[in-house]
Formats: structure tokens, sequence, C-alpha cells
């Protein structure tokens, strides 16, 4: 605000968006609670009370989980990722001593952070449906919202106690729930002051970072052809976000997508209700790494010292230059495409294990067209190979998705691979649908999260306030379009890979079942 010269008394209000991890507070004295083991003692004064998303040390935690095959799983695409909050809070209680976990009370960082700027305890549906389990009421026969039978069959019994109150609560018994910018309380005067705005102005719920991406994105204007778009409604009607895939890219790739009824999609997390907009569900798909692939690919690669110097002096990033030199090697080999220099080379891109839509940590990647080539057009070909894997991914989550009742026919981008116009290209034909790039490349999440504050701030005297769509249609300026190749022998080459691609997946399974078969009860010393 001081960089930009605004003056804070015009803030009317704010929200948060944060990653999906789990904060960890003291009930009794609402202090942090430290979450580093192996005594949990915080000597060094740090006040670590945040677990990570990415901590995958919950296995067993995570595997006891799902061997319930509880109902409450079908809302998370049939298994519970370790990546999600209940098989952290699992692991904490087996590791810290009982009367240590005793006063912890949980939150997810958003309602965390939404916590420390109002004092109250407010939880979004967002953070608790999405990653703590908890099912709205009248869902599937869901009473109070957290599930009091999982919670005991698991051994988190003790969060059951008054009424859920270390999660949050019951829904206006001893809680408040609330869907994305509903106003969940002004701004403290502590926070106030820490912040260095007016106390009182609104704040409203908050989402978890990637459901803000989506509401950044989706409601861009755009020029689509009306098998893009729902032809029965205005172009600006909510149903238009039906059809629409909000890609959230950058370490990894979070895939989001609304609906009017639930869609149970193997492998893709939810269906969710009321998380963003008041009686619709949402759905969550995944690749658990796409920017951080790529980053791998090329910093393992033998050319790749070589290829960062030669970027460094034209003075660019190195994904820059090597797309530079993938058209550079397209025009010395006189080929059609950069796509062609690609056909003899097949790349599974599952180094970090598969989130969508095969739900499996223990999947890993593939490579079929290996050379001794280690210069510089070896590593350009290599990192094409990861795009390219990215990108039919992304076809295969969307496939998936739409047999089970989604009808995605674009995709809107954000995150800082929208950048890369060669990967772009490839997932618009993949994908055989157009990709939507935003007028804020890189802020489309704060752009979200803006809009959840015009929300909280527009709550009038009776507590209505304007509807999210209405805001995002209002605030979304108009974004790029990048269609498929209308050249048919490329189409045709894509699609080829493509076939491939999913025999490389489900080969990887069948093979590993093989092995797994022919050793069992074999165990190393």
């Amino acid at each position: 605000m001081d960089q930009h010269g605004i003056d804070p008394a015009t803030v009317r209000g704010i929200a948060f968006d944060a990653t999906c991890s789990l904060a960890v507070f003291t009930h009794d004295t609402n202090e942090p609670a430290c979450v580093t083991g192996p005594d949990f003692s915080n000597r060094d004064g740090e006040d670590r009370n945040v677990v990570l998303w990415l901590d995958h040390r919950p296995v067993e935690e995570t595997a006891k989980i799902n061997a319930t095959k509880h109902n409450l799983l079908r809302y998370v695409g049939g298994t519970m990722s370790i990546e999600m909050e209940v098989p952290k809070i699992l692991w904490l209680k087996n590791h810290m001593k009982p009367e240590q976990f005793a006063r912890c009370k949980f939150y997810d960082l958003t309602d965390a952070l939404t916590h420390m700027a109002t004092g109250n305890e407010n939880r979004s549906f967002c953070s608790v449906v999405c990653k703590q389990g908890y099912l709205p009421v009248g869902v599937d026969g869901s009473v109070k919202g957290w599930q009091e039978d999982f919670l005991t069959t698991i051994g988190l019994e003790d969060l059951c106690k008054d009424n859920f109150k270390r999660m949050g609560g019951v829904n206006e018994v001893n809680g408040q729930y609330q869907s994305a910018g509903e106003l969940a309380g002004t701004l403290s005067e502590r926070a106030a002051q820490d912040m260095g705005l007016p106390a009182g102005i609104a704040v409203g719920s908050g989402v978890i970072d990637a459901y803000a991406g989506w509401i950044g994105t989706v409601g861009a204007k755009v020029k689509l052809s009306n098998h893009e778009v729902n032809p029965e409604e205005a172009k600006n009607h909510v149903s238009q976000a039906f059809t629409r895939l909000a890609a959230v890219a950058g370490t990894s790739t979070c895939h989001i997508a609304m609906s009017a009824q639930p869609h149970f999609v193997p492998g893709v997390w939810g269906p969710y209700k009321n998380v963003l907009i008041p009686e619709y569900w949402l759905a969550e798909g995944g690749q658990s790494a796409t920017g951080e692939m790529l980053k791998h690919v090329i910093e393992t690669h033998p050319a790749h010292q070589e290829a960062l110097s030669i970027a460094e002096s034209y003075n660019t990033n190195i994904y820059t230059y090597l797309n530079e030199k993938l058209r550079e090697m397209k025009d010395e080999q006189d080929a059609p495409s950069v796509t062609w220099l690609g056909r003899h080379f097949f790349f599974y891109g599952d180094l970090f294990g598969n989130r969508s839509p095969v739900a499996d940590p223990t999947m890993v990647g593939s490579v079929t067209g290996l050379s001794s080539d280690k210069s510089v057009n070896g590593l350009a070909l290599y990192y094409y190979g990861a795009m390219e894997s990215i990108a039919l991914q992304t076809r295969q989550i969307i496939d998936t998705m739409n047999a089970k009742g989604h009808v995605i026919s674009s995709v809107f981008m954000s995150g800082s691979q929208c950048q890369n116009d060669i990967l772009m290209q490839l997932m618009a034909t993949a994908c055989d649908m157009p990709v939507l790039i935003p007028r804020y490349v890189t802020a489309a999440v704060v752009h979200g999260a803006a809009m959840l504050a015009v929300k909280a701030a527009s709550v009038d005297k009776e507590g209505k306030s304007e509807p999210l769509w209405n805001i995002m249609d209002r605030m979304s300026k108009p974004g790029k379009a990048i269609h498929p190749t209308k050249d048919a022998v490329e189409k045709s080459l894509i699609m080829a890979k493509y076939k491939i691609f999913l025999q490389q997946c489900t080969q990887q399974q069948e093979w590993r079942n093989s092995i797994n078969s022919s050793i069992e009860g074999w165990k190393s010393n």
C-alpha cells in the first residue's frame, strides 16, 4: 500500500487465500501450538504451528483412514489424500504427548488467518469441506457436518467432544460456516494495528489459493463459439462456469470445475457443496508437480549449466530460452511444427506420484526415446516431452471428468505457466478446446481474493451481499484465447501421442502389479 500510495482509510474489505495447510493453536490460550517434533516443545521459540500441505509424513495414518471405506470418502474422490488435513491431525495425535494434543484446536491456514484478523472462530466451507472431511448439513444425510463415526473409527474421537468445538463446532449451534466471501467479521483492533489498516473493516470468508484462482479467472470476458458455452443461457450467466475448467498452474496444477449437481469422479476430489457459491458443487483434479517437474527435468540434464549460461547471456530465463531453442531446431530441420520434433519421444511425467485421475502416489515417470545426446538440443527435446506430458495429462483429467457428467469445453489458466506459449498451445491442441489466459497472468489468485473482499464489503443493513458471480462478471477483465491448431496432421500426431500416453499410464500399473504378484512373500533382509 505504501509503494502504490494507497490510503488505508479507503480500504473497505479484505479477505484471505492460502495453501491448504494445517494451522494449530491452543484452545485455552489461543497461542500457536508447536507442530515440530520430536517433543513439540518449541525450544527455539519459532512457534512453528503450520503443517504444510506437501508434508507427506502421515503415510500410515492415510492408509488407516482409507481402509475405513467410510461413505464420506466418496466426496474426496474415493480416497483421502495424504495432502489433506485429517491425516496430519491424526499424525500429530500419534506423536504428541496426550496432554499436548489435548490443548490443540485446528484450522485450515485460510481460516487461521481469518481468525487472526477477526478474533472469531468462523470456518469457511472451502476449507473444511475440501480438506477436513466435513459434509455440509443435508448432504448424504449429514446432521452436524462433522462425521462422528468416522472420527471415532480412525482414533480422533476426542475431537467430537463439545460438539466438535476444537474443529470449529456445529454450524449455527456453537460455530459458523460460510461460503466464499460471506462476511466473517470485522478487522480487530490488534490485527488492524499489525496490518496498518482501520479497525472495523469487513473481512470476507476466505478460500484455498487454487479456489481463489477459479474466482479470479473463470469470469473473464472472452469470445467463445456456441459449442464452447451453454447456448441456452446468457454469456455471463453463472451456468457458463460449468463449461470452464480453471487450471491454476505453478509448482503443481489444480483443476477446478463447478456443476449444478454432484458428479462423483474417481481420482478427482469432491464433489464439494457450498464452497464457493451456495448450492453449487465443485470438483478438484490435479497434477502433483508440473512446474516442479519441468524444473527437475531441466536441472538434472547434463546440458543444464550450458543452457543456463546461454539464457543468462540473453538476459532471459531458461524456459524462454529453451522455447526459442525448440523453434530454432524446427527451422534447422525444416520441420512443420515444434510438435514434430518430439514425434518419437514419449514422456510420462508422474515423477512425484499421480493426484488425478489415478490417485496413486506411487506412480512414477517413464521415457521411451532416450538417446546418448547430452547437448542443449537433447535438453530441449527432453523439456518438450515434459511439456507435452503436462498437456496430455490435462486431457486425461478432462476426459475423466466429462465422462462422469461434467461439461468442460474450455480451460481458464492462471499462474506462471501461462507465460509459456509453447505449453499453452500444446494444452489447447491436446485438450481440443480453447485455453484462456487471464489479464492478470500471475495475480489471478490475489485478484480472486480481492473479489471476496468486495463481497464482504457489500453487505447491507439486512445482511444481504452482492452475489459472487456478479462480482466476478463485473471485475474480470478480457483475457486472451489460444485455440487448438488448425493443422489436421498436427492434431492427428497429438491424438496418437495421447493414446500412447494412456498406454504408458495403464501399462505402468499392470507391470507394477505383475512384479508385485511375482515377489509376493519375498522380503529383503
